[in-house]
C-alpha cells in the first residue's frame, strides 16, 4: 500500500514542503531515498523502538520511503514523526484519510515521546501558504506555530497522541494564540533604563540620534567610563518592533533553535553581544549546514561589539558588505541562501592599549606609535561605515553623587518614535527604506539639501579631517536625523555642525 505524508525542509529562513511517500510490499528490506542525511537515516532505530514501546507494530515487510523533491537535502531528526505516521498508515494501523491535510514534524524519543524541533514558524507560514489545514508538532513548538493565523496547530507529547487523534479516539485540542495580544504584552518594560546613567549627556544625545535614524555608532573612552552600560540601554530607546518585524525576527531565532520552550513571538528588539574571540563564520553565518550568524540574529535590533580592536581583523572585514546591503548571502556549490542582516552596529573601544590616552587625570603609558597601531586595527573602510564616533569621558565624583533624577528611556523613546514617523512618511514610496541610515545616493540628494554656508562648512571639515566620500554621505544622513528630531523641514547649519563633530574620532581628528 502506498501512503503520502507531508513534512518540511528549512533552507535559510524559508521552508519547502516535503512529500514523504511510503510503500510497503513483500520482502524484508528497508529503503530510504531522497537525499537524507545521517540523522534522517538513523530514524529507523528510533521509530522501531517508539512503535514497540507504544504497542504498535513494525511491519515485517519491505518498506520503501521516498522524500520528494529528491534534489533537496533532508537534514535533522525532525522527520521521525512523519516517517513513523507514514509507515503506520501504509500498514493500515491508522487511517490515511486526513494525512493530506497536515504538515507533520517531530523528533521521536525511544519511548515515543516527542522532542522540540527548529524552524517551526517558517514551516507554519509555508503550510498556510500552500493551503494545508493544520500542523502536528511537538507541544513545545505549538505556540510558535500558532502565531500563524488560519492554521490548526496540534501540539502533541507522544506518537500515541498522534495515533489516537488520527483514529478519532481522543482528539487533540488545537493551540490558540492571540498574536496581537501576545505582541502587546511584551512590548514594554525594558530591562535597562537611561535613568540609571549619571551624567554623560553628550553620549546620551549621540545615542538618541543613532536610535532616531538607525545609525551605527562607536563609543571610545577609557575603562570604566560607562561605554558598555550606555550600549546596553540602547534597546530601551529604540522604537517598538512592528508586528511584521517581530515575525521576521522570530523566524530567524526559530531557525537557529534559540526560542524558549513554549515561546511564541519575539516582541523585544534583539541585543546580541558576541565575545571578541568569535569566528567570521559565527558572526556572518554559514558552516557545513548553513545557519544564521550573529549579525542575522541581531536583525531589527542591535549588534554590540565590545572592545572592537580585540576582534580579529578578518571578522571585522566580513561585516562591511552586510552593513551596506542589509543581508548576508551564503553561497555553496548547490545552494545560495540569503539571511537578513538589518542591524544597528554599536561598538566600543579603549583609545589605546593601556586605555588612558587623552584621559583628563591619568597618564597614558603606551610607547610612541602604539596608539596609532592600536587604532589601525580598525580599517578605514569599516570606520567609514560607522556614522557617529562618540568620545566617552569619565564621570566625575560630583556627577555620580548627585541626587538629581536623570531622564528616563521612555521620554527619549517618544522623541525617537516621532523622528521615525517623519522618516516613515518621507520614504513611504520607497520599498525597504524605513530610516535615514538606509538612504542611497539618490534619496540623499533629494532630502539632504544644505545651504551654501553649510556646503562651505562641510568642505572645510572634510579637508581638515581627511574624510572620504562615504563619510560625507554619513554626515548628511546624521544631520538629516538631527533635523528630524527637532521637527525641522530643512537641514540648518547647526544640525550640520553637530553631525560633523560626530566624525571627530577619525584618525586624524582623534590623534590631533
Amino acid at each position: 500500500m502506498l501512503v503520502k505524508t507531508y513534512g518540511s525542509a528549512v533552507t535559510g529562513i524559508d521552508a519547502t514542503t516535503i512529500t514523504i511517500e511510503v510503500s510497503v510490499d513483500r520482502g524484508i528490506r528497508y529503503f530510504l531515498v531522497g537525499l537524507p542525511d545521517n540523522a534522517v537515516k538513523e530514524s529507523q532505530q528510533r521509530i522501531m523502538s517508539a512503535l514497540k514501546t507504544n504497542n504498535l507494530r513494525w511491519p515485517g515487510k519491505q518498506i520503501t520511503i521516498n522524500m520528494a523533491p529528491a534534489d533537496i537535502r533532508k537534514e535533522g531528526s525532525a522527520y521521525d514523526l512523519p516517517l513513523a505516521v507514514g509507515i503506520l498508515a501504509a500498514t493500515e494501523q491508522l487511517p490515511s484519510d486526513h494525512l493530506k491535510d497536515y504538515i507533520i514534524m517531530g523528533e521521536l524519543s525511544l519511548d515515543g515521546g516527542l522532542q522540540p524541533i527548529k524552524g517551526t514558524l517558517p514551516i507554519a507560514i509555508q503550510a498556510r501558504k500552500e493551503g494545508f489545514k493544520g500542523m502536528i508538532v511537538p507541544q513545545q513548538n505549538a505556540r510558535e506555530a500558532a502565531i500563524v493565523s488560519g492554521l490548526e496547530v496540534l501540539g502533541v507529547a507522544s506518537i500515541a497522541e498522534v495515533v489516537a487523534h488520527l483514529k478519532g479516539e481522543e482528539l487533540v485540542e488545537p493551540t490558540l494564540v492571540d498574536t496581537r495580544k501576545e505582541f502587546a504584552i511584551h512590548l514594554e518594560n525594558p530591562e535597562f533604563d537611561f535613568a540609571d546613567v549619571k551624567g554623560q549627556e553628550n553620549v546620551k544625545r549621540a545615542l538618541e540620534i543613532a536610535a532616531a535614524g538607525g545609525h551605527n555608532v562607536i563609543l571610545i573612552g577609557p575603562p570604566g567610563a560607562g561605554k558598555t552600560m550606555l550600549a546596553k540601554r540602547m534597546p530601551s530607546i529604540l522604537p517598538p518592533l512592528s508586528l511584521h518585524e517581530a515575525l521576521e525576527t522570530t523566524k530567524i531565532h526559530s531557525v537557529s533553535g534559540l526560542l524558549d520552550a513554549n515561546a511564541s513571538l519575539v516582541a523585544q528588539r534583539p541585543f546580541r553581544s558576541p565575545h571578541h574571540s568569535i569566528s567570521d563564520v559565527a558572526l556572518v553565518g554559514g558552516g557545513g549546514n548553513p545557519q544564521p550568524g550573529e549579525i542575522s540574529l541581531a536583525h531589527n535590533g542591535i549588534l554590540f561589539l565590545d572592545e572592537l580592536p580585540e576582534f580579529k581583523r578578518t571578522v571585522l572585514e566580513v561585516m562591511r558588505q552586510p552593513m551596506e546591503d542589509r543581508k548576508v548571502t551564503i553561497s555553496r556549490a548547490k545552494v545560495t541562501i540569503d539571511y537578513p542582516a538589518g542591524f544597528m552596529l554599536v561598538s566600543s573601544m579603549n583609545p589605546c592599549p593601556c586605555g588612558y590616552f587623552n584621559h583628563p587625570t591619568k597618564d597614558c603609558v603606551c610607547a610612541p606609535g602604539l596608539v596609532q597601531k592600536y587604532l589601525n586595527k580598525i580599517s578605514g573602510p569599516l570606520l567609514d561605515r560607522i556614522d557617529l564616533h562618540v568620545e566617552v569621558t569619565p564621570v566625575s565624583f560630583e556627577e555620580i553623587a548627585q541626587e538629581s533624577e536623570e531622564e528616563r528611556s521612555e521620554a527619549v523613546r517618544e522623541r525617537v518614535v516621532k523622528a521615525r514617523e517623519i522618516q516613515t512618511e518621507r520614504f513611504k514610496e520607497q520599498e525597504g527604506l524605513h530610516n535615514n541610515a538606509q538612504m542611497h545616493s539618490k534619496q540623499l540628494r533629494q532630502v539632504c539639501r544644505i545651504s551654501k554656508e553649510g556646503t562651505e562648512m562641510l568642505k572645510n571639515a572634510m579637508d581638515r579631517l581627511n574624510l572620504s566620500a562615504r563619510a560625507y554621505d554619513r554626515i548628511l544622513k546624521v544631520s538629516r536625523t538631527i533635523a528630524d528630531l527637532e521637527g525641522s523641514i530643512n537641514i540648518e547649519n547647526h544640525h550640520l555642525a553637530e553631525a560633523i563633530q560626530y566624525r571627530s574620532l577619525d584618525r586624524e581628528g582623534w590623534l590631533g
